[in-house]
């Protein structure tokens, strides 16, 4: 069994970011998927989306995120999974708005949803970091934040924008 005893980043880190998408296209990320509740919970027994079992023994300071890296290594790393993402919803008013949302979305390796006119943001970390990285678009009008219920219409199925390297 497998003991993490800290949270070593997070997955929206520019710096982690990078290096966890490469690593899972070498397939060798496994994720721990929790409920809302069991974010909470510092200490708790759960299977990896692999199989492996794996403790978390982590101190009271520690708090659990979507996101959270709870290891990483060269060939391995482990991270949290939110069961039901939170989702950032976002409308650009315009079509040049619009396509450079998009591309926007697609170099930061965003996973998205389209419903209707809105694009759907799943979101692995704290809401504030994607804002912050929106500032630009939003700041000119490019794009805004809408006010939405907690899952898309069509459930909570998304799909990774396509990219190039």
């Amino acid at each position: 069994m497998l003991r993490l005893t800290e949270i070593v980043g997070h997955a929206s880190d520019p710096e982690l970011a990078e290096r966890l998408h490469q690593m899972a296209h070498d397939g060798v990320v496994e994720r721990i998927h929790l409920s809302r509740t069991d974010l909470q919970r510092r200490r708790q027994r759960v299977l990896t989306d692999r199989g492996n079992e794996v403790a978390l023994m982590l101190d009271r300071a520690s708090a659990l995120d979507n996101g959270s890296v709870l290891l990483l290594e060269p060939a391995r790393a482990v991270m949290v999974v939110l069961d039901e993402p939170e989702w950032l919803v976002l409308r650009a008013p315009h079509a040049a708005g619009a396509l450079e949302l998009g591309y926007f979305a697609g170099n930061m390796h965003w996973k998205v949803r389209f419903e209707g006119s809105c694009l759907w943001v799943p979101l692995e970390g704290p809401r504030e970091g994607y804002v912050q990285r929106l500032a630009h678009l939003i700041a000119r009008g490019d794009a805004e934040i809408i006010d939405a219920p907690a899952v898309p219409a069509g459930g909570v199925r998304y799909l990774a924008v396509p990219h190039a390297h």
